[in-house]
């Protein structure tokens, strides 16, 4: 049964959105302001004058088509706050209109924005939640009404400590100072997104060092899958998921009918490929459920590896497998700001599916970095909580992947050694999905020193791959420490700096004080991209660490976790656009939080299918049942170097440690959890 939790917090995002909502003045077009409104700054997007090695090369041309988000402060924020934290029964779930009733925009501002944007060519569309303003123009246009100038910029990316990810080098636009608007206008904006088209953002999926090394599984069950992947590392399939947490039996009566489900991605899927999977791969009999493409701000562009489609074409094939009679809507995004927060607020927005997911993210490292510099703000952030709120408040679920850094997220991304999670993962109003590693066993070999060292991992465990260095060492000649530091992968967990502790994990045991096995202590700091922030560059390794504890404050995550190792991962269909043949290929040994997040997607769909109705957000009912004798997890909290993410462990009889945060769900019992 769906229980009230009575309590009140306030943190960033209030402080970031209690702003004054008295009515404004109109505006006649195209004016500026004069006097007492005059034009003041509003919090933007990325500034890429600060991205790193970014090199300006003329002005923007004055006709770029441009979307920009305008995303407006939420009235009574400090109440919205208290009650999802606090849980919400599912009959009090509220539509669209009720939302933007209460928590919504005034019309009177909202009118007096969209008419001063109006004066200058700017066309607008106001999302019905009345948070969330989208303005088509052009560069020339959106400089005049902000008071900007916007160049032209490349920047050579960056390449983090695991050699799988980085944030790619590319061309793009933005402004050189911060927008400004009218003051009347700017007491409601909280934030401006979309004066850049800066791609900021990886996704969690990553592939198995064994596709760089040949491995050969002890055991090998899916001969099918020995006989079509050249590296059958990890061959599991959705129903392994299943099985392994708790599904089998509701699958049996329920498939997801009823339910619509959400993927929002910023990289476009490659048609037929998820059909494709399911039909040829899976052999699943279909069941007449829809697959609908939403472009946002229009758009991902064409489907390429080098985008990320592979990202999207298994959150699809993995949230549709475990609820195949659940139609898919998948809201594609550009890889920006502005893109990844509006497909947010356009699938809370349309309200039509039940759960939503995502797998990409960016460490909040870098967006302290850009804050500092003044190329990003905390607004920023707040945007996404907006969203999360909402899509709480009307009953829809919410899961985003956690990284696959570890404890160290920005180490796949710019190259940061500090601790760190990933963001919007880290926002208190969604439920992050974890890592595990479940048992396997295999050989390592190499064929340069035909040398091999067995693997062998017994029990599920926190995922990371401190477990996988000595043997690599071993049959390469490299160096521990080298090894350590160049597959630095597992799944992300630890503190937020940006969002304080929610009410649901207060007074949770593990949430504040943990243990950690310090592997890899952070050295060399360094002045960030020039911005004031110091953060540590580089490791010193330790081979045999002691188990430390410590204490620490803020949003902890993940919320639970499931395998995401893609030692012990998932087969996964990649189509056409693949280089390696004309048709696509199966391949195992891929992983990564990007797996977990639409697999418990499909199962949120399964269970809102068989109750009937919607379930919300997971989180103050699952902290709750975790803390009373009801739980349905099983903690990791072996505490040592056999479970941790290369940082954070188990401390024995928690409830949670930010390895694995809650611990190893079985559905099937969290579907209880919401019985009326």
């Amino acid at each position: 049964m769906r229980r009230i939790h009575i309590g009140f917090r306030t943190g960033i995002a209030l402080a970031a959105m209690t702003l004054a909502l008295s009515p404004v003045l109109s505006l006649s077009a195209g004016a500026s302001g004069t006097g007492a409104n005059a034009p003041v700054n509003v919090a933007g997007g990325i500034s890429p004058a600060n991205v790193s090695g970014a090199v300006p090369f003329g002005p923007t041309v004055a006709s770029t088509p441009e979307e920009v988000s305008f995303i407006l402060d939420e009235n009574h924020p400090a109440q919205l706050q208290n009650i999802v934290e606090s849980g919400i029964p599912n009959e009090n779930f509220l539509s669209v209109a009720q939302f933007a009733a209460q928590y919504g925009q005034s019309q009177q501002n909202i009118n007096a924005l969209t008419s001063y944007l109006s004066g200058f060519g700017i066309t607008t569309t106001v999302l019905p939640d009345m948070i969330d303003v989208n303005a088509t123009g052009t560069a020339g246009e959106f400089d005049a009404a902000l008071s900007v100038v916007q160049d032209n910029y490349h920047s050579p990316g960056g390449q983090g400590a695991n050699s799988q990810q980085k944030v790619p080098g590319q061309t793009f636009h933005g402004p050189t100072t911060s927008p400004q608007l009218p003051y009347d206008l700017s007491k409601f904006v909280l934030s401006v997104l979309g004066l850049t088209n800066y791609s900021p953002f990886t996704s969690d999926a990553m592939s198995a060092v064994s596709q760089k090394v040949t491995t050969t599984p002890s055991t090998l069950s899916t001969n099918s899958c020995l006989a079509l992947v050249g590296l059958p590392d990890a061959c599991n399939t959705p129903s392994n998921f299943e099985s392994n947490y708790g599904l089998t039996n509701l699958e049996k009566h329920y498939n997801g009918s009823g339910q619509t489900l959400a993927i929002v991605t910023l990289a476009t899927m490659d048609a037929g490929s998820p059909q494709y999977f399911w039909g040829n791969v899976l052999g699943m009999t279909p069941t007449g459920r829809t697959l609908t493409e939403v472009p946002v701000d229009g758009g991902s562009g064409a489907p390429s590896n080098g985008a990320g489609s592979t990202e999207t074409d298994l959150d699809v094939e993995q949230s549709g497998a475990i609820a195949p009679g659940a139609n898919i809507l998948v809201y594609e995004a550009p890889n920006t700001d502005y893109g990844f927060v509006d497909a947010f607020a356009q699938a809370a927005s349309s309200n039509i599916a039940s759960t939503v997911s995502s797998s990409w993210g960016e460490a909040e490292s870098l967006i302290n970095v850009y804050t500092a510099a003044g190329a990003e703000t905390t607004e920023y952030q707040a945007s996404f909580d907006e969203i999360f709120e909402e899509m709480a408040m009307q009953g829809q679920t919410g899961f985003i992947a956690a990284g696959d850094a570890g404890a160290y997220d920005d180490s796949d991304e710019i190259g940061t050694t500090n601790l760190d999670v990933d963001s919007p993962g880290d926002s208190p109003y969604i439920t992050t999905a974890g890592g595990t590693t479940l048992p396997w066993s295999g050989t390592f070999s190499d064929s340069t020193t035909n040398l091999s060292a067995s693997v062998s991992v017994t029990s599920q465990r926190a995922w990371g791959w401190d477990y996988l260095w000595q043997p690599i060492a071993t049959i390469t000649g490299a160096p521990l420490a080298s090894i350590a530091e160049s597959e630095s992968a597992g799944g992300g967990g630890g503190y937020s700096l940006l969002e304080q502790t929610p009410y649901y994990q207060q007074g949770v045991s593990g949430v504040q004080n943990y243990s950690a096995v310090p592997y890899l202590t952070p050295t060399d700091p360094q002045n960030i991209y020039g911005s004031g922030v110091i953060l540590p560059t580089a490791w010193n390794f330790n081979a045999t660490p002691s188990v430390i504890t410590g204490s620490n404050t803020g949003r902890a995550t993940p919320d639970l976790a499931t395998d995401a190792d893609p030692e012990s991962g998932y087969l996964e269909w990649s189509g056409s656009f693949t280089p390696t043949t004309a048709n696509g290929y199966l391949e195992g040994g891929w992983g990564g939080t990007s797996f977990v997040a639409p697999q418990l997607n499909g199962s949120a769909a399964l269970i809102d299918s068989a109750l009937g109705y919607r379930t919300g957000f997971w989180n103050p009912d699952l902290y709750w049942a975790a803390s009373h004798g009801n739980s349905p997890f099983t903690p990791l909290d072996t505490a040592g170097t056999s479970n941790d993410n290369l940082f954070f462990t188990g401390t024995p009889g928690t409830v949670f440690n930010p390895a694995t945060g809650l611990g190893v769900p079985n559905l099937g019992q969290v579907k209880s959890l919401f019985d009326k």
